[in-house]
């Protein structure tokens, strides 16, 4: 279950790390898999809701859209959901990245690990062998403008790897992914913060990477053409 943000969910013409991640688990898992949630839709920037279908690649199967995502939503707004999205939807593991938008506009470094916190045990609650990938904050252009909120976002990077390192178990084992390593804002992002083609590879690939590494799904993410951007 693909859990996150606005860089999760994608909005109209996207392609998103979604899909990346389904195409590469496609192209190497050799054994069933499938993207579960509650939701499918893109955000449709001129409604201000989710009610797009136009992805990228028509082609993307319904099925394999689904998520539990949304623009401008964080761990404050997914920690009171997960548990029944978990349970609903079965999900045996979680592909988190949220923050961003907490650290942005809700809460603190602390407050936002406090929430991460009670994610995680919701999602165990409703799962007892629940295992989740968490992505650490990435910088965006506000980042890169004002020191005190890079300096934030260092913070709660800081505390998402205590937490997963402390709630881990063999049982429900809480991965921290590795951060795209460079993100490069011009690059990886089409307006310093959601990604271009580029970013959704690297953000898949942080995935599929953690995925491969700890419990042998799918294969190495191979480096993929990077189509033209549609967005809009």
């Amino acid at each position: 279950m693909p859990v996150g943000d606005s860089m999760t969910i994608g909005s109209c013409g996207d392609f998103t790390w979604r899909y990346r991640l389904w195409q590469h688990l496609h192209a190497t898992h050799d054994g069933p898999f499938r993207l579960v949630g509650p939701r499918a839709a893109l955000h449709d920037t001129a409604a201000d809701a989710a009610t797009s279908q136009r992805y990228g690649d028509p082609a993307f199967p319904p099925d394999a859209r689904r998520h539990l995502a949304g623009w401008g939503e964080g761990w404050l707004h997914m920690a009171p959901l997960i548990g029944d999205a978990v349970r609903a939807h079965r999900a045996d593991t979680l592909l988190v990245s949220l923050g961003l938008i907490d650290l942005g506009f809700y809460t603190d470094a602390a407050q936002t690990a406090a929430n991460v916190r009670e994610f995680l045990a919701a999602a165990r609650r409703a799962n007892p062998h629940v295992r989740a990938v968490l992505l650490p904050v990435l910088a965006n252009s506000r980042a890169a403008d004002d020191p005190e909120f890079a300096a934030e976002c260092a913070r709660f990077n800081a505390l998402l790897a205590e937490a997963a390192a402390g709630l881990t178990t063999p049982a429900s084992p809480f991965l921290l992914a590795p951060a795209p390593a460079p993100w490069d804002l011009a690059h990886h992002t089409h307006d310093g913060t959601h990604p271009s083609p580029a970013g959704e590879h690297a953000l898949a690939a942080a995935f599929a990477g953690t995925l491969h590494t700890a419990w042998g799904v799918g294969g190495p993410y191979a480096a993929a053409p990077v189509p033209e951007y549609a967005a809009g």
